[in-house]
């Protein structure tokens, strides 16, 4: 075998093992649903917990009405939870509509902390360091200030951690308002039922893992109080605080009843600049968390630890390396034997792209469409393909911040 032969076998060995990987979550995921499905919904024994709602919020005039008003209208005791809304060195109106909210409804708990340069302006993790200060619940929620949650959510979240005392957090599903804006949005639609929610559901019926997103979750406080806050440092603090909450011996439980609404990027230049700060961050967490591997007593996450360096490092690696060596062959720069084999496991490796995609999309009301079928083709010629784009340059700008010490910053994503 040649040097192109050996480095393609490689390449083709490390896509499929992680491409089956993902296929088994899949499966695992659906038959989660399956009986997530067959279940009633669970239900609030006792008396409600105090909840305190968080919502990190930077320039988010566009949304943050809509937001707070669909939170004030949770289905959730009143007198039983607050709403926090930190403003964070916001340059638009959103002072003035905050203002406006709490001044319409006097009776609720509508807590709004406005911060300036110095004592904010510094990133969603210190934004939540500061609510969680004014906070009292014993439970914290977290919703993004693009969210309108369906009126059970928080309900849903708060009855599976008061039944369950190893649960550290719940975390709920999260879709896409905006869906039939544009191609993009229908392709972030598809990656976020298959790709998030599915592969939740499929982490926690196999192994008991869910890592929290960014919104649309509940934990403890008593969590929050013992590892001392958000990780400042962390871009990706919902990742970084999953790994803290696993290492302190809780779960994280993932019900898919509980469901937010959120707006996604409308434009790629958008929603670039935030899948790069998501592969940024998530390669910040791997690299902090790296030595636990090796580590006894970390068996719970060693999964994570191991799924998401494959992800960012290995898997990168592979298609890159693949698709250069069948680019050279083409050219004739380089001879491989087992080009034309490669090519058969690519075209196997698409089938089954689409077809475990479709399986996903089928679980959700309205998505049942055979047009999904080309969606999820097109989507795997182009927006996938993308993705390597995304996490090498994340890769790239991680390293560039650690060279040159630079602070982490509130990435804020365009409204639309």
């Amino acid at each position: 075998m040649t040097a192109a032969d050996i480095l393609m076998l490689v390449s083709v060995i490390c896509i499929w093992s992680l491409l089956l990987v993902n296929v088994v979550l899949i499966i695992a995921g659906y038959l989660y649903y399956i009986q997530v499905e067959n279940q009633p919904a669970p239900e609030l024994r006792g008396e409600a917990p105090f909840v305190s709602i968080l919502v990190p919020a930077h320039n988010e005039g566009k949304v943050i009405v809509k937001t707070v008003e669909s939170l004030l209208a949770l289905q959730y005791p009143r007198d039983r939870y607050e709403i926090i809304v930190i403003n964070d060195n916001s340059s638009d109106n959103s002072s003035s509509l905050l203002g406006k909210l709490q001044l319409k409804h006097p009776e609720r708990n509508l807590i709004v902390l406005n911060t300036d340069a110095v004592t904010g302006g510094k990133g969603k993790s210190n934004a939540l360091n500061l609510g969680f200060a004014k906070s009292k619940g014993e439970l914290i929620a977290i919703y993004d200030a693009d969210n309108t949650p369906e009126k059970k959510a928080l309900l849903y979240l708060v009855s599976e951690i008061a039944q369950d005392p190893k649960l550290g957090a719940v975390i709920g599903k999260f879709r896409t308002r905006n869906r039939d804006t544009n191609l993009l949005t229908r392709f972030i639609n598809i990656e976020t039922l298959s790709f998030q929610w599915m592969a939740q559901a499929g982490r926690w019926k196999l192994f008991k893992l869910c890592t929290i997103p960014g919104t649309n979750f509940i934990m403890r406080r008593e969590i929050i109080e013992r590892i001392g806050g958000w990780d400042v440092k962390a871009i990706a603090e919902d990742t970084e605080i999953s790994f803290r909450i696993y290492r302190m011996g809780y779960r994280i439980k993932f019900q898919p009843k509980a469901v937010t609404w959120e707006q996604e990027p409308q434009t790629v230049k958008v929603w670039f600049k935030q899948r790069t700060r998501w592969a940024k961050g998530n390669i910040y967490v791997i690299v902090k968390n790296l030595k636990l591997v090796a580590d006894p007593a970390a068996k719970l996450i060693r999964f994570d630890i191991l799924y998401f360096l494959s992800i960012y490092f290995l898997l990168l690696t592979s298609l890159i390396m693949s698709d250069m060596l069948l680019i050279l062959n083409a050219l004739g720069y380089v001879t491989t034997t087992i080009a034309g084999f490669s090519s058969f496991l690519w075209l196997l490796a698409i089938t089954l792209f689409v077809v475990g995609t479709f399986v996903t999309l089928v679980t959700e009301k309205g998505e049942m469409r055979l047009s999904n079928l080309w969606l999820i083709l097109l989507m795997y010629i182009s927006y996938c393909q993308l993705w390597m784009v995304v996490a090498a340059y994340g890769l790239y700008t991680y390293l560039k911040d650690l060279v040159f010490r630079r602070e982490a910053k509130w990435y804020k994503t365009e409204r639309f």
